[in-house]
């Protein structure tokens, strides 16, 4: 258990940010100048708050009450960042192994090969950083690391700097590593895809304070309608079991009880549920079942709420049966055209095309 609760005042930017962090993925989010790399820096010990306690299981970090702050070499706190910062002059092996110097053998709670197998860098070891991959290197990165058996691993924006390809290559090693290592982490990302893969927890900030907590289902959807350029980031996140993996073309489909949902990709088959990320621009709406289209995955809901204000859009939110939630947006031009209110039962068209592959996560039997 992570528990922080800082404040710090600069000239232009005030933070009052507390949380707690369990096991798993905790998801910091929110837009550029949030506070969320303020919060990382502040957990490493790399900056010091106006007031504040930070705890680490039964160890106190920080607390300024008590004049109490642990200096960053002694926290055990991992940290990857979006550039691997690599050592260029030593090998992979030697990379890997140099934060366990640091450790005291007594704490060493991690072992070099299976992190060298989850990771799958076994082929790498005798190799320099410059010879390897962007996404290499950040494997590596995240290796040393774990091998340093942290109490905390912190991951600021680990694939900001990858292209699309190497995210994907990524985000499975990021999923092993929280399942069977179960070291604590705490990533920051503005990635909506990411996050909803990866997080069991997101704590959502704006300007220095937390303006939600909860799971990616409760805090990534938008509750009001969203600026312009922001309405590209409103999504719902769903869950449901997988129907049948059909391998002439390519796409899984998921068993909804409002439809089923046809996603790009083979997802291996598991006993419990997938959960995906679905924007809401990408949702089109429809008044009765339409025929001879493209769009395969068709959910029925019923209109329960539409934010309007005097911009071009509005935004519907659909109540879903089996007790979900699916937001929608459309020009008020098109919900005026259709005539839709509260309490319409509606058609909710999804292009398989829109959904990234990201954005889905096999979750445990009965997980959400």
């Amino acid at each position: 258990m992570i528990r922080f609760d800082c404040q710090l005042d600069r000239r232009d930017f005030r933070f009052r940010v507390a949380f707690e962090a369990e096991s798993g993925i905790t998801a910091l989010f929110g837009p550029s100048g949030s506070g969320k790399t303020t919060a990382i820096r502040l957990l490493a010990g790399l900056e010091q708050p106006r007031q504040g306690r930070i705890v680490a299981g039964d160890t106190v970090l920080l607390d300024t009450g008590q004049r109490l702050c642990i200096p960053p070499h002694r926290r055990r706190i991992g940290l990857v960042f979006q550039d691997a910062q690599l050592l260029p002059h030593l090998d992979v092996r030697a990379n890997l192994t140099y934060g366990r110097f640091f450790t005291p053998q007594s704490e060493r709670r991690i072992a070099v090969e299976p992190v060298i197998d989850v990771l799958g860098i076994g082929h790498l070891l005798a190799r320099r950083p410059d010879s390897l991959s962007g996404g290499e290197r950040q494997r590596v990165a995240i290796g040393r690391a774990l091998l340093a058996s942290p109490r905390l691993l912190l991951m600021d924006e680990p694939l900001a700097s990858l292209d699309a390809a190497r995210k994907r290559e990524i985000l499975p090693f990021i999923e092993r590593l929280r399942d069977e290592f179960r070291v604590p982490i705490v990533y920051v990302s503005h990635a909506v895809e990411e996050v909803a893969r990866l997080a069991s927890r997101v704590i959502r900030l704006e300007n220095g304070a937390v303006t939600a907590a909860g799971s990616p289902a409760d805090v990534l959807a938008p509750v009001a309608l969203a600026s312009l350029a922001e309405r590209f980031d409103a999504v719902s996140v769903l869950s449901a079991p997988i129907r049948q993996y059909l391998p002439d073309y390519g796409v899984t489909v998921l068993d909804h009880p409002a439809g089923e949902i046809v996603v790009p990709g083979q997802i291996a088959a598991h006993q419990g549920e997938v959960r995906i990320a679905i924007r809401a621009a990408s949702v089109t709406l429809a008044v009765g079942r339409p025929a001879q289209v493209s769009v395969r995955t068709i959910l029925s809901g019923r209109i329960t709420a539409i934010d309007r204000n005097e911009s071009p859009f509005a935004m519907a939110t659909l109540a879903l049966p089996g007790g979900q939630s699916l937001k929608a947006y459309a020009t008020r031009l098109s919900f005026d055209a259709l005539g839709l209110d509260i309490g319409d039962e509606v058609q909710a068209l999804i292009k398989s095309a829109t959904i990234d592959e990201r954005s889905l996560a096999v979750l445990p039997a009965g997980g959400r």
